[in-house]
């Protein structure tokens, strides 16, 4: 009989990776390098603000999509087009207008006069990544048109179904001050975007540093990209397979469950938020050179992740209540998990203040 030519393991070790293929470290490390060259990218228009374009490479590497709320001037635009411009991929840009209608977003289908049938012409959200300028702009009809190509990656347009390409990412801004004309987004359309950043104003070394840079010129127009979707998405393949132990899920499920219960809430994080979270999660493991997910790294990304999707009672709202402090209050209270971390069960997590470690 012929011996195996298959790769053997002993028990209770993960499988050695095949001749060719890229091993593990290799595949960090090409993402490690990528997400820098995109941040260094991004940091040179939005300058001093790096936990921000931290959430949004985890937010890209997740699958996700991004909502910036903050006020004018602040850089919103800003971010969401130096983050597709650092890519090499389809880009379109929809500005949200009251008057704006959902086949402006998804296409129309327009009848050919020669061929006596109906073209399907596509819309701007046909594309890897598509920047909404002030969304909530825009009225919830049109706000809808967006629902089913973020959670399915999919448009139904008169009666036909078109899978849009990957990578697919919404990111999208608006102006939680100035709410005259504005409708308010949904929980539903809320709850499909993966996490939520608010840029803030810099501080004075950052934008005495931003006037240096750009009051000559537009740094936007010299950004070249530095990655593309095809790497993109072997970087997102990649985090799917970063390790999750079973007593980090149940850490994921305890902490989205113990938000339905907190009183100052008329509404907690949703199931959908769970998978967002792990999925978050594994990006931000990956992001530090990580195979495994920690609780640190839950904690780095739970506040992105889970507070916008929060609906505070009006007790709460008058007790000037944030959603973030709430969550941040959650993270203290609900148990860390102890066990191993990786695959092989290296150990207890040692908590040092928010550091974890094999």
């Amino acid at each position: 009989m012929t011996p195996s030519t298959q790769p053997t393991a002993l028990p209770g070790q993960p499988l050695p990776e095949p001749d060719g293929a890229p091993r593990p470290a290799e595949v960090l490390a090409e993402l490690h390098e990528t997400a820098r060259r995109i941040a260094g990218n991004v940091e040179r228009v939005l300058v001093g603000k790096p936990d921000v374009v931290r959430v949004a490479l985890v937010t890209l590497l997740a699958e996700g999509h991004l909502l910036v709320e903050d006020v004018p001037g602040v850089g919103k635009t800003s971010l969401a087009k130096a983050l597709a411009r650092s890519i090499d991929c389809t880009v379109s840009r929809i500005q949200f207008t009251p008057d704006l209608l959902p086949s402006d977003i998804t296409g129309v289908s327009i009848y050919n006069r020669q061929t006596t049938d109906f073209e399907f012409r596509p819309g701007p959200v046909f594309a890897n990544i598509v920047v909404g300028d002030e969304i909530n702009r825009a009225s919830p009809k049109t706000q809808s048109a967006l629902l089913e190509c973020m959670e399915e990656h999919q448009v139904t347009v008169d009666g036909r179904t078109f899978t849009l390409d990957s990578p697919f990412m919404v990111i999208a801004t608006q102006n939680p001050i100035e709410m005259e004309g504005t409708y308010a987004l949904p929980e539903a359309q809320r709850d499909r975007f993966t996490a939520r950043v608010s840029i803030g104003y810099p501080d004075p070394q950052a934008e005495l540093a931003m006037v240096d840079e750009h009051a000559g010129h537009d740094p936007l127009a010299d950004l070249r990209p530095v990655s593309d979707a095809a790497q993109v998405r072997s970087l997102v393949h990649a985090v799917r397979q970063v390790h999750l132990s079973p007593e980090i899920r149940r850490y994921c499920v305890e902490l989205v469950s113990a938000t339905r219960r907190l009183p100052e809430l008329r509404l907690g994080a949703s199931p959908r938020s769970t998978l967002q979270l792990v999925r978050a999660a594994r990006a931000q493991a990956a992001l530090v050179g990580r195979d495994f997910v920690v609780p640190d790294d839950i904690h780095a990304v739970a506040v992105p992740v889970l507070a916008h999707r929060l609906v505070l009672t009006a007790e709460a709202q008058a007790a000037r209540r944030s959603p973030a402090d709430l969550v941040r209050g959650l993270l203290q209270r609900v148990p860390v998990p102890q066990g191993g971390s990786g695959p092989g069960q290296p150990g207890p997590y040692q908590r040092n203040g928010l550091r974890g470690t094999r």
